[in-house]
């Protein structure tokens, strides 16, 4: 693995250098999508990029660099500074019709190399277009539109990162379209994936932990079910009103057989999720809000521990109060903004006593965001946050601050 690393770092060292000696009147800047109005659906290509003279490829991407002071009860490690990721997009128009982008991640930035998107797009009719490859699948509206500067606050939704697997993508194929009729805009994705297995219940935090399933590279080759998981979802956008989506994810998690032997039943992990977004035309007002609801058959002889239903979600409220100029920016913008969030990993009683089984958490976070342009900000949020433990004893508080920037390059 170091070796991969290695070399990968020297060739993005030498694709970068290369880059270093082109005449800057050949780099052209690719708007983020000729489209004009998109959806949640087309972030993967919602992204401003550089393309070289008339070279088929573009490059673009994104940093995120963090200061942060949080302390739990008290205790807290202090000043820290992070640099959380460095991401990389290549994209390409093969030919007509067809199209490819890539995503690479190096998250955090001295340890792991990912790829998290890359796929190949060919269009039949804007109803019918057919994506293979690694997939991020459309669970909700932030796995696919997670880009940091698009958001106004330095940490991602907790419910979108700890209970579903934040940035989740699978080796697969599927289809999506869209169609538009005045002000209205309709949407579909629909994919066949490969799947979850057994870590999101055997994993070291010794509860059920959908994200422990990232952990497993070989789940672009293997699937540990042997059955397809299903993704799907439809989104009907509105102009004037915004955009409401409603997505599905499921299958078998666990290896039922073994050479043709059967070894458990099939247990089977599923997901449903609502998001909207809306602008209030007078205020200028967003509002950008998702929730999850997630099945897990969870074995009977697993503790109670291990909870076979979680929700979870977020609200972003977000309020644009100074829009001028501002030195050399042109309309730079200020915003206020707040996220309210609430998790329960584990929702249900238990069977001894009737009592309810904590396992939860909320947050507020108040934040203050400076953008400069539509591609950078600068975000200072406060979070306060209250988690509860499984059986409910008092919530342990976390306090603090965390000033950032994010910017796509």
């Amino acid at each position: 693995m170091k070796c991969k690393c290695f070399v990968t770092g020297l060739l993005l060292i030498s694709f970068f250098s290369t880059q270093a000696q082109i005449d800057p009147a050949l780099l052209k800047r690719i708007p983020k999508d000729s489209a004009g109005v998109t959806m949640n659906m087309d972030a993967i290509y919602s992204r401003p990029a550089l393309q070289v003279a008339k070279l088929p490829v573009s490059v673009g991407g994104y940093v995120e660099a963090n200061w942060q002071h949080l302390g739990t009860d008290g205790v807290s490690e202090g000043h820290q500074f992070q640099f959380r990721r460095l991401t990389l997009f290549v994209a390409s128009a093969i030919s007509k019709r067809i199209k490819f982008l890539s995503e690479i991640e190096f998250e955090p930035a001295e340890k792991e190399i990912t790829v998290e998107f890359a796929a190949v797009d060919m269009e039949f009719n804007p109803l019918l277009n057919l994506r293979t490859g690694m997939i991020v699948n459309p669970i909700g509206a932030f796995n696919q539109n997670h880009d940091g500067p698009k958001w106004e606050f330095t940490d991602r939704p907790i419910a979108s990162e700890q209970m579903l697997p934040a940035t989740w993508s699978t080796a697969g194929f599927g289809l999506y379209g869209k169609y538009y009729k005045k002000n209205w805009m309709y949407g579909y994705e629909f994919y066949l994936t490969g799947g979850f297995d057994n870590s999101i219940i055997e994993n070291s935090h010794n509860k059920t932990f959908l994200p422990a399933a990232k952990e497993n590279p070989g789940r672009f080759e293997e699937s540990a079910s042997g059955e397809p998981l299903v993704t799907g979802k439809i989104a009907v956008k509105n102009l004037k009103l915004g955009e409401i989506g409603l997505s599905y994810m499921g299958g078998v998690y666990n290896k039922f057989k073994e050479d043709g032997l059967p070894l458990d039943k099939k247990r089977r992990v599923d997901i449903v999720a609502i998001d909207l977004n809306t602008t209030v035309a007078h205020t200028r007002t967003t509002v950008i809000a998702e929730w999850s609801k997630v099945f897990v058959d969870v074995p009977e002889n697993y503790s109670q521990q291990f909870g076979n239903k979680q929700h979870g979600g977020f609200m972003d409220i977000i309020q644009p109060v100074l829009k001028r100029k501002v030195l050399a920016w042109e309309n730079a913008v200020l915003n206020i903004a707040c996220r309210l969030e609430y998790v329960d990993w584990n929702t249900g009683k238990f069977k001894e006593t009737a009592g309810n089984i904590a396992d939860e958490l909320w947050s507020v976070m108040p934040a203050i965001s400076f953008r400069p342009n539509s591609q950078t900000v600068l975000r200072l949020n406060y979070r306060y946050q209250q988690q509860k433990d499984l059986l409910g004893n008092p919530a342990s508080k976390t306090a603090g601050f965390s000033f950032g920037l994010s910017s796509y390059f």
